[in-house]
């Protein structure tokens, strides 16, 4: 599905969101919860106006957070324990009263909904990426909203996205969504941290983040979250380059979908980038996490940056780390550069007895082939195609 990809500073908001059919909607756990437990009147709210814009037949998807700032609540805890054991039985705990409130609030106005656990592991295998991605255009053909969270009672180091901000980033890529709007309880992206300076200005648009834009955004976490406006400018840069239009807002604003659609300036718009990422290319970048390293000689840099060109075993140094066949890895230059990421044709005890190796000599070496390539190019993502404020932004995906 083909998202707004005009890039005009001066575009109306309306004219921006009249092509969305499908848009994701994250909601943070500081805009969910309240004193005394979950922000009934927020949620009440949302249930209202994504009910309102389902009858415009436009899709939502929710990506919603607050499993365990509920079971905090419900438990009596004053703060997030560190333990990963402990969140997960906070998580556990919460998890049913968040939907339950879902439920309700979006049943009276006759909307089911359905609730879809995943972690990172889910999404990094494609055939379960896929999996996923058919089941979400299943439960929308149905007309029931997909409510999407992290499996915070089974999620460990390894596999969790990191917060809620890159999990909806990955799940507007999976469902090809053509706009994210992440919920949070400030206005937008302020060019200073408004918590801590009076003049903080907010910013209305931007067109490209870069290290000024990231300077603006605080890494701080709110009490109850995980992620800071860093982590939302994060993935409001991953799904600009899948040619996808974010907008940062204030959840607690009562309407805030309403005013949106509606066209009025609410929050901080970051417009989708003029060249993007096919999707199969987006998700290699960024949703599976790179397993080791190729370091590669000066030939195959070049051949890679400057000629478009498969990375094949004789110009393979060395190799870093163990991985399967099918597993994303870094390529680096001899220099110790970053130079691209890409899916492997072999397991890494195979690619080091082939290192140097012409192609003609793989299955002498090994007894079979696969392929040709180590990394074909259709599976490899260069570093300049995926920098987000002059770093690499899929290794802090």
């Amino acid at each position: 599905m083909a998202g707004p990809k005009k890039k005009v500073a001066n575009i109306s908001r309306k004219e921006l969101l009249k092509p969305v059919k499908r848009a994701v909607v994250k909601v943070g756990s500081g805009v969910l919860t309240a004193k005394n437990g979950l922000n009934m009147a927020v949620i009440e709210d949302l249930a209202t106006d994504i009910c309102a814009l389902r009858s415009k037949r436009l899709q939502i998807i929710l990506v919603s957070s607050g499993a365990i700032a509920s079971g905090l609540k419900k438990i009596g805890l004053s703060k997030r324990p560190q333990s990963v054991s402990q969140q997960q039985a906070v998580a556990a705990v919460g998890q049913s009263s968040l939907m339950m409130a879902y439920e309700e609030a979006f049943g009276r106005h006759g909307q089911k909904v359905a609730q879809i656990l995943t972690t990172r592991d889910d999404l990094t295998h494609r055939r379960r990426y896929l999996n996923a991605r058919n089941t979400l255009f299943t439960l929308l053909s149905w007309k029931i909203i997909p409510i999407i969270n992290e499996n915070d009672t089974v999620v460990v180091d390894e596999i969790k996205f990191g917060d809620n901000d890159n999990l909806s980033a990955m799940v507007t890529n999976l469902s090809e969504s053509d706009l994210l709007i992440n919920l949070t309880n400030i206005d937008g992206l302020f060019d200073k941290d408004p918590r801590t300076h009076k003049d903080a200005k907010l910013i209305r648009i931007v067109e490209k983040v870069n290290r000024k834009i990231t300077r603006s955004a605080s890494s701080i976490p709110g009490f109850l979250g995980r992620g800071g406006m860093a982590s939302k400018i994060k993935a409001a840069e991953k799904v600009a380059l899948a040619g996808v239009s974010t907008i940062i807002a204030n959840g607690l604003k009562p309407r805030i979908l309403k005013q949106i659609f509606t066209g009025k300036e609410e929050g901080t718009l970051f417009l989708p980038q003029a060249v993007t990422l096919c999707s199969r290319k987006h998700w290699i970048a960024f949703t599976k996490s790179p397993k080791g390293e190729i370091v590669i000689d000066y030939g195959a840099e070049k051949a890679l940056v400057e000629r478009g060109k498969s990375l094949l075993p004789s110009g393979i140094t060395e190799v870093r780390g163990r991985f399967s066949l099918g597993n994303s890895v870094l390529l680096i230059s001899e220099t110790g550069k970053e130079v691209a990421v890409g899916m492997v044709n072999y397991h890494s005890s195979d690619i080091n007895k082939i290192i140097g190796a012409k192609t003609a000599e793989i299955e002498s070496r090994l007894g079979f082939k696969n392929d040709d390539e180590v990394i074909h190019r259709d599976n490899l993502v260069l570093a300049d195609q995926i920098k987000e404020g002059d770093e690499l932004c899929h290794l802090r995906a």
